[in-house]
């Protein structure tokens, strides 16, 4: 007697075709679950990011700020990533004894990251007056149901938005 060992053509190709309809109808979920937690990890890391500019700015008595750099300078391009450095001279700019503290990489090129402000600075007792406000992170679209949010209040403390439907101007 034959042992069947394998896979006859017509077995081969039904198969085919039935991981093929799984595959089509599972790739929406998959990209909506990979939006889902690209949001989730990147606002957490911006909330320690800025919960660590914060605890700086307490523990060593210096003025931190917190913003995106270019040409040693804070820009509003937020899309570019985060910059944590000490700011004892001219406000919002990288210069003289001013010491980088973290670096955080620009997020994907689909997302948009929005704040009401130029930077987040925290005074020496921690306070984060007049740079209080809320940091927007929409994954992909401006009205992405996986948007974001933290809130810097006046006291520096960072919190994450309860609102359930956020979005991203334009």
């Amino acid at each position: 007697m034959l042992k069947h060992q394998g896979f006859n053509l017509v077995e081969l190709v039904t198969t085919m075709v039935i991981m093929s309809a799984l595959a089509v109808i599972a790739l929406p979920s998959l990209q909506a679950i990979q939006l889902q937690v690209r949001s989730e990890s990147n606002i957490k890391a911006i909330q320690h990011t800025v919960t660590l500019a914060r605890n700086i700015a307490i523990n060593y008595n210096i003025p931190v700020t917190v913003c995106p750099i270019v040409e040693n300078q804070c820009s509003t391009d937020w899309q570019l990533g985060l910059a944590v450095f000490t700011d004892s001279g001219k406000k919002f700019q990288l210069e003289g004894n001013d010491k980088i503290i973290h670096i955080m990489n620009p997020f994907h090129d689909e997302d948009i990251v929005q704040y009401n402000r130029k930077a987040i600075r925290f005074q020496p007792d921690g306070l984060a007056s007049g740079t209080n406000g809320t940091l927007i992170y929409c994954p992909k679209e401006h009205t992405s149901p996986y948007s974001k949010a933290i809130i810097i209040n006046q006291a520096g403390r960072a919190r994450f938005s309860t609102k359930k439907s956020i979005s991203c101007k334009k």
